[in-house]
């Protein structure tokens, strides 16, 4: 479930993001562009996840 909602919210703010930023510098919008975005962020998240260890720290 959690890689759905993650997808989603990515979805949701990458779709809006690219369709501000397109009418700001006044070029067509693509709704292409913001899935593959939303994917790569999915992807990069997950993968930022994994990297962090999860270990509580031992010394301060």
């Amino acid at each position: 479930m959690r890689f759905f909602w993650t997808f989603f919210w990515a979805f949701a703010l990458t779709e809006m993001l690219t369709y501000v930023v397109s009418s700001m510098i006044g070029v067509k919008f693509h709704f292409e562009t913001g899935l593959i975005l939303s994917v790569l962020v999915t992807v990069i998240l997950f993968v930022i996840t994994l990297v962090i260890p999860n270990e509580p720290v031992e010394k301060h």
